[in-house]
């Protein structure tokens, strides 16, 4: 047990960490004790309830369609052999690597009157040019075909692992008490797998409720959407704090939820041996509807607004434009930057939970910041950085508009990717390495230079790359917190699309889904390594 007089300067110096990590937040909280004002009770009388409305539906139609498709590809590939399979098995993660905002703009585009869709049916069916087949899609149910399509694969994933989890051993015994195979497998697997499914619903809900370029784009008022006009519209920052606050409070419960459900998996499954269930072989017909019902996702959710971005890429004349180059250096420097002091904090604290005897409970604190939505943390930011800006003003110092917002909105965000790659990669350093490198007379710092980061180099890299690849894709905190005249990837997509100029912003846009790519690969890798 930790005790007070054990307290030393690592000790204050995670602290200090941990304080820099929460003051924001500290914030958004604290905006309740400012009192309410004019804009607020006019948000509460005209715009509130559309706020919670909208957004409830969308969490509950994105829920339901990301529960069909994920289970249902799961069982497909997890306990059937078809046609098509091996590819399928890692395939149904690429829409992970497209943002919801862009898998938007391209549905926007694509669906639009003279758009893609639209032209190609009036030509197959010899219809009239002022003749629409497809409806507009900028609705909530466009909405909730945009969220479903591109986050369904952190169901699939986590319900794949869920159902190789489950011993081949209760799937037969199931079978010989006489129960047929589609029984068993909707009416004990499907229980079975229900934390894993929660938990999967719960990160779902939590990317939908902190969205804010796909239901900007679909002109949508949520609370994401709201929170950003109350600031930039009514320039009134405690009213945004305040609706902040009430967000920030249905994100933590999704949380709560999350991190339950995960627990229940863990306990569940502590008893068993993995031994596999042998997939049953689907023929002619059957692995056709199999096999269908895997392309679906992947066609919609990664293939179509790939080939839709290269079609528009290709009718632009220099694609490799000044502006493009410009922001592509900016979302590179940024993004490599905060990736790399980010995995350095995970190093540092990592080691000081192993070797130090920091406290785990700072870690799982720290790591607690992927679930605030760049919105909010963008908002937080700049209060804190406000605050400190006046308490300093007579320095003619300014760091309010800096870049030293975003790196650190950057941080707090994706510390628990490299934090998990870091601490599942220790995990596998027995103790008696350090023990033997201390016998040898080797002290704390030569322990971490001279044996751990030799030993945890792959897991550096890869940490590094996850944070990178997903700090790329981010929007609403960049296009907040950036400098100004400082343009990434993804504010240029952003700029691009609300002016309507979408051949524009494909190329920048395809370079965003390249380096999504990226997880997706050692997702695999990690999925295939259960498998075997």
């Amino acid at each position: 047990m930790f005790k007070f007089k054990d307290l030393n300067i690592w000790h204050v110096l995670i602290l200090i960490i941990c304080s820099i990590f929460f003051i924001p937040l500290i914030f958004i909280g604290g905006s309740i004790l400012f009192g309410i004002n004019e804009n607020f009770y006019h948000l509460y009388e005209n715009l509130l309830l559309d706020y919670a409305l909208n957004s409830l539906y969308l969490v509950l139609g994105v829920s339901c369609l990301v529960t069909i498709l994920g289970v249902s590809t799961a069982l497909l590939v997890t306990y059937f052999d078809f046609f098509g399979k091996k590819f399928f098995q890692w395939a149904l993660i690429l829409p992970l690597a497209v943002p919801p905002y862009l898998l938007a703009y391209v549905f926007t585009e694509f669906f639009d009157f003279s758009g893609t869709a639209n032209v190609f049916a009036r030509n197959i069916f010899d219809l009239q040019n002022d003749v629409a087949i497809f409806p507009n899609i900028r609705t909530i149910t466009g909405a909730v075909i945009v969220f479903g399509f591109t986050l369904y694969p952190y169901v699939y994933m986590i319900s794949r692992v869920a159902l190789m989890n489950i011993p081949a051993s209760v799937i037969e015994a199931s079978i010989l008490l006489g129960r047929n195979k589609i029984f068993t497998f909707f009416n004990l697997s499907i229980p079975l797998i229900r934390p894993a499914i929660i938990a999967g619903l719960a990160l779902v809900a939590m990317e939908t409720l902190s969205d804010f370029g796909a239901v900007e784009h679909f002109a949508i008022p949520t609370f994401t959407t709201g929170i950003f006009r109350t600031w930039t519209g009514l320039y009134d920052l405690t009213t945004a704090l305040q609706l902040s606050t009430m967000l920030l409070l249905v994100v933590f419960i999704f949380l709560a939820i999350e991190r339950n459900s995960r627990n229940k998996i863990r306990y569940a499954n502590s008893n068993y041996e993995n031994n596999a269930y042998k997939p049953i072989q689907l023929k002619t017909y059957k692995s056709s509807i199999a096999f269908i019902i895997c392309l679906l996702p992947v066609f919609i959710g990664f293939i179509l607004p790939v080939l839709e971005l290269i079609n528009w890429a290709t009718q632009i004349d220099n694609i490799f434009s000044n502006k493009v180059f410009t922001a592509a250096s900016n979302t590179l420097f940024v993004a490599s930057l905060a990736a790399f002091l980010t995995c350095l904090l995970a190093l540092f604290i990592n080691f000081s939970v192993r070797s130090l005897k920091i406290p785990q409970v700072f870690n799982d604190l720290l790591s607690l910041g992927y679930a605030v939505p760049g919105l909010i943390l963008a908002v937080g930011i700049t209060q804190m950085f406000t605050s400190i800006d006046f308490w300093i003003a007579n320095s003619n110092f300014f760091i309010t508009g800096s870049i030293i917002g975003l790196i650190l909105a950057y941080i707090i965000k994706s510390y628990a990717i490299s934090n998990n790659v870091l601490n599942s990669s220790y995990a596998g350093i027995p103790k008696s390495v350090d023990e033997s490198a201390q016998t040898l007379g080797a002290n704390k710092s030569r322990l971490l230079q001279e044996v751990h980061i030799p030993l945890l180099n792959t897991g550096l890299l890869t940490a590094f790359l996850l944070v990178l690849a997903e700090l790329i894709k981010e929007l609403p905190a960049t296009l907040i917190l950036r400098p100004f005249n400082f343009d990434t990837l993804s504010v240029s997509v952003y700029l691009l699309a609300s002016e309507e100029r979408m051949f524009q912003a494909a190329f920048p846009g395809l370079v965003i889904i390249g380096f999504g790519l990226i997880p997706i690969y050692f997702l695999n890798k990690l999925i295939l390594n259960k498998n075997n």
